[in-house]
C-alpha cells in the first residue's frame, strides 16, 4: 500500500475484500428475510427495517419475538441490547476517526456493522504501523456498499418469497452467521485473559435461556459482557 493510491482502487479493494463474507451472510439475509414474511411481514418492511437498522443479531431478535400482541418493550429492551455493542465498537474506532470531520464519521458509524467494523480497524491499524493516515475511509466505504445493498436486498427478496416455504431453520444455514463470526473473532484473538467477557456473557445467556421464559436472556448475556469488560477494563 502506498500514498499514491486513488480512493477509486481503495473502494474497489474493500469490496474485493469483503465479497468472500457474503458466502455466509447473504444465505442467512435470505433466512431472515423468510422468517420476516412468514410473520406477515411485505418485502418493504423488511427492506426498511434492515436498511434503518443496519444490525443482523437485533433484527433477527425482533422478527423472531414478532407476535399479537407486539411485545413492544421486550423488542426495545433486546434490540437495545444487542445493539449496545456498537458503543464498544465505535470506541475503538475513535482513536482513527478524531481528526476526520463529523459529516464523515456519522455515516461511517451508521454502516458499520460487525465485519465492516472488524475489517476497518484492521486496515486503520496495518496503516498506523505504516506511517500513513490511519483511517482509510474509501476502503470502508468499499466494505460498507457490499455489505449494506447485499443484506438489504436478500433479506427483501426473502421477505418476497418467504410464505412459499416451510421452516427453513431446518435447512441448516443457521450456522453461517456464526461461522463469519468466529473467522473474525479468530482475527482479533488477543489470549485468553482478553476474552473473559465473551465466557461471562455466554454463561450468563445460557443460564437465563435456561432458567426465564422469553428472549431475556439476550439482554442479560450482553450487559453482563459489557459489565464484565468494563470491570476488567478498569483493572488494567
Amino acid at each position: 500500500m502506498t500514498m499514491t493510491t486513488s480512493p477509486q482502487s481503495e473502494f474497489t479493494r474493500g469490496m474485493k475484500e469483503c465479497s468472500p463474507m457474503l458466502i455466509g451472510l447473504l444465505p442467512w439475509a435470505l433466512i431472515l428475510g423468510v422468517q420476516g414474511g412468514q410473520k406477515g411481514m411485505s418485502w418493504l418492511e423488511m427492506l426498511m427495517m434492515t436498511s434503518m437498522n443496519f444490525a443482523g443479531g437485533s433484527e433477527f431478535a425482533a422478527v423472531n419475538l414478532w407476535a399479537h400482541p407486539l411485545p413492544v418493550l421486550l423488542i426495545a429492551t433486546v434490540t437495545f441490547m444487542i445493539n449496545s455493542r456498537h458503543i464498544l465498537m465505535g470506541a475503538a474506532l475513535a482513536p482513527y476517526l478524531k481528526d476526520m470531520p463529523l459529516k464523515k464519521v456519522m455515516p461511517a458509524l451508521f454502516f458499520m456493522c460487525d465485519e465492516t467494523w472488524a475489517m476497518g480497524l484492521a486496515e486503520a491499524q496495518k496503516r498506523k504501523a505504516q506511517g500513513l493516515p490511519a483511517f482509510n475511509m474509501p476502503y470502508y466505504a468499499g466494505t460498507c456498499a457490499v455489505m449494506y445493498l447485499c443484506w438489504a436486498c436478500f433479506a427483501a427478496l426473502g421477505a418476497a418469497v418467504g410464505p412459499m416455504f416451510d421452516d427453513v431453520a431446518a435447512w441448516g444455514f443457521g450456522m453461517a452467521f456464526p461461522a463469519v463470526f468466529l473467522v473474525l473473532m479468530r482475527g482479533m484473538w488477543k489470549g485468553f485473559a482478553a476474552a473473559r467477557p465473551w465466557l461471562v456473557s455466554l454463561v450468563t445467556a445460557a443460564v437465563t435461556y435456561l432458567s426465564a421464559d422469553g428472549a431475556w436472556y439476550v439482554p442479560a448475556g450482553a450487559l453482563a459482557g459489557l459489565l464484565s469488560a468494563y470491570y476488567w477494563g478498569e483493572r488494567k
